[in-house]
């Protein structure tokens, strides 16, 4: 372990010597645990982090001038639509994804390294129950939907397939994760073929440039945002695990979506097939001020430009057609091949620029009392994971229907959007759809047969309950041989146990 004096000298020539202000008043135990915490940040880069913090936070914010002359909507030739393909089509990018999936070349990586702030929970994300029918997790949906695709790939190919799941945490997420995985038995899949690893954590930052104390013995860290995942993989070596399993495509998603497709052979196969490096899944975006970051070319190049960086014009500015111009919504659904990941971290990490996101940090005064913020004071510096789409060399975005891909629980249910009974809705819906596609009918309590409501609205409730399992159906496939002609009471569940019932019925 460093020396007191050997930390002293790292942080003069960082110059944060006041992290370790309140050295004197410190027992054995802190005083070890502040120095295991300060020795790694290497003192020329922390006080380049403190800097940048500072001065990114001093410029204006809001639209760059001369932003709306550089921005121009991805080429048509690029983008791949779900709702407007013809059937022949969709059928050979599922059929290319699943022989991809078969021959192991597939592998999803889940970026889980943030905290439940906003959700009002003190654990990850991934263990909350939105109050489905089953109180599944995000987690335990997610690796069912995992063992689904496998299945369905063997079935198609004659073979036995893995798809390696990747889950990036952090220093507050890594802990709980690992011991919630072990607690459900890895949701029956193989522990070996579930790699958690740790992105890095960066000092958070005063307005003047001085690294935050939140406790006497401990400096206020925080994820270096969602891309420091390509940090995360040099450091934990995990392309190369990748290499050795032969995988050559990768998924990466985001913890919080209740609805999204893991290792989704359609648009797996559309961007093997289209040849590209890099790609993004897209939704429609809802009304012009939507909060979501566009899918674009700027000078040339794609990118993710934040909503809070287009002016209210162009936002607003209208096709031929009537649509958007710029209407293609992030979702943080992405696809990279292996060897453009290996591309980044090996030359391109150190070009990505960090983001600026002010917060309210608890933090220890002079008098060594800690204070609660009331309002911002704080600086995180995070990269994004799509700060890497310039660099691609065939980027292509592929647009899926919100209702059928993208409800993201973000919010504590006090909010008016993205909360947990948004999700949950959103999921519900979903399989009551499924399960009327199926040609089922729902009944009430009494008997009475419900309306069949193909077209729900947004933030309206279906008029039955209906929850289907991953592990019976992964994207509303194969349910007719269970529910076609059957009246089922709401509310209805259909798990495995179920639909071995509902199938011995038939024979």
């Amino acid at each position: 372990m460093a020396s007191e004096s050997d930390v002293r000298a790292q942080l003069q020539r960082a110059g944060q010597e006041h992290l370790m202000r309140f050295w004197a008043e410190l027992a054995p135990g802190p005083r070890a645990a502040l120095l295991a915490e300060l020795a790694p940040l290497e003192p020329d880069a922390l006080r380049e982090h403190c800097r940048r913090a500072a001065a990114a936070w001093a410029r204006a914010s809001g639209p760059p001038p001369g932003l709306a002359a550089r921005l121009q909507p991805l080429p048509p030739e690029r983008v791949g639509r779900a709702r407007l393909c013809d059937p022949e089509t969709r059928r050979r990018w599922e059929e290319e994804g699943f022989r991809q999936i078969a021959l192991n070349k597939v592998a999803v990586l889940l970026l889980a390294g943030g905290q439940g702030t906003r959700l009002g929970v003190t654990y990850p994300k991934g263990m909350y129950d939105v109050g489905l029918p089953s109180q599944k997790t995000l987690y335990q949906l997610q690796a069912e939907r995992i063992r689904r695709v496998e299945q369905l790939a063997g079935e198609r190919h004659g073979t036995h397939c893995t798809v390696p799941w990747y889950i990036m945490t952090s220093e507050f997420t890594l802990g709980p994760t690992a011991k919630f995985f072990k607690e459900h038995d890895f949701f029956h899949l193989d522990p070996a073929n579930v790699v958690l690893f740790e992105q890095r954590m960066l000092p958070a930052v005063t307005f003047e440039g001085r690294a935050i104390l939140e406790r006497k013995d401990k400096v206020a860290m925080a994820p270096d945002g969602n891309g420091g995942l390509y940090c995360a993989l040099e450091d934990h070596r995990i392309l190369q695990d990748m290499e050795l399993r032969g995988v050559e495509f990768v998924h990466v998603y985001c913890v919080d979506n209740i609805l999204v497709r893991l290792a989704d052979p359609v648009f797996i196969g559309f961007c093997v097939l289209q040849g590209a490096d890099c790609g993004a899944k897209v939704v429609e975006k809802a009304y012009p001020e939507e909060p979501v970051g566009v899918v674009c070319q700027l000078d040339g190049v794609p990118q993710v430009v934040e909503y809070s960086e287009i002016n209210p014009e162009v936002a607003h500015l209208r096709g031929t057609d009537g649509g958007l111009i710029y209407n293609a919504g992030n979702i943080c659904n992405h696809f990279f091949t292996r060897d453009f990941l290996q591309t980044i971290t090996r030359d391109c990490e150190p070009l990505l620029q960090p983001h600026v996101a002010v917060k309210k940090v608890p933090y220890v005064d002079e008098g060594g009392n800690l204070v609660m913020p009331l309002k911002p004071n704080g600086i995180k510096m995070e990269k994004f994971v799509f700060d890497v789409f310039p660099f691609a060399r065939n980027f292509v975005a592929f647009e899926v229907l919100r209702e059928e891909e993208f409800s993201p629980l973000k919010n504590a249910e006090a909010a008016s959007r993205d909360n947990p009974s948004s999700a949950r809705r959103a999921l519900l819906a979903q399989h009551y759809r499924w399960a009327l596609q199926a040609g089922a009918r729902f009944l009430d309590a009494h008997g009475a047969q419900l309306p069949a409501l193909s077209c729900l609205p947004p933030d309206g409730d279906p008029p039955a309950i209906c929850e289907i399992s991953p592990l019976v159906s992964y994207s509303g496939e194969g349910l007719e041989m269970y529910l076609q002609g059957r009246e089922l009471q709401s509310p209805f569940i259909l798990d495995e146990e179920q639909a071995r019932v509902l199938r011995l019925q038939e024979m």
